[in-house]
């Protein structure tokens, strides 16, 4: 079962128990004697719906943290085609050129982590589109200004998607700990509230049910 079933299935339990204790009038009477007025039960309810609402709360910041992975992981292979291929085609064109390849970093493998693969990105577009003889000699193999400055775009692209990805990371984060937080509150509450009522209805088990709360054996 995944943390959001069980906490699902825990709220669902929690809105039973309370709900079912306001509807009915036998229960609340056997209650009110132990100290859990209608009043009281109702500030139990203000704890699930707020609950309630940091679940649905961290289920959408969830879920555009993974929209926006998402957009992040399709710009990346995108521009990754790209520049490899203009890598390709710059090993080819500066074969013989060791200083030059050391400027557009074109030896060696390419970084794997999304980190490393921007500075090295980074460091071939701005050296490559910031040299004419650079430009003229990739000019030679159909490789124009405007097909480097449109890949490098797709490069920034993937900067950007980066970024908005980190935000909606650490949004989902904050309301996970929120969420976490309302639920530890409900939980503390609703132990004393379940504990009591099997106490109070323990010579009514079938309103214990009414509950939610089942029989212990």
């Amino acid at each position: 079962m995944s943390i959001d079933q069980s906490i699902d299935s825990f709220l669902n339990q929690a809105q039973v128990a309370i709900d079912n204790a306001l509807a009915t009038p036998q229960v609340q009477a056997y209650l009110t004697e132990f100290g859990y007025t209608p009043e009281r039960i109702q500030e139990g309810k203000m704890l699930y719906e707020k609950a309630l609402a940091a679940q649905q709360r961290q289920k959408a910041e969830y879920g555009e943290q993974v929209g926006a992975t998402a957009t992040l992981n399709e710009a990346w292979s995108t521009a990754k085609k790209s520049y490899m291929r203009l890598v390709k085609i710059a090993r080819i064109a500066f074969k013989r050129n060791v200083g030059v390849a050391i400027k557009l970093d074109l030896n060696g493998d390419r970084k794997q982590s999304l980190l490393g693969w921007l500075l090295q990105a980074k460091q071939f577009y701005t050296n490559a589109l910031g040299d004419p003889e650079v430009m003229n000699a990739l000019g030679q193999y159909g490789m124009t200004s405007a097909k480097l400055e449109a890949a490098q775009a797709q490069m920034q692209a993937v900067e950007a998607a980066d970024l908005a990805q980190e935000k909606e990371k650490g949004e989902a984060q904050s309301a996970t700990k929120m969420r976490d937080g309302a639920i530890d509150v409900l939980d503390d509450w609703l132990d004393d509230f379940v504990a009591i009522a099997r106490v109070a209805l323990e010579e009514d088990p079938q309103l214990l049910e009414t509950m939610g709360i089942l029989e212990r054996s």
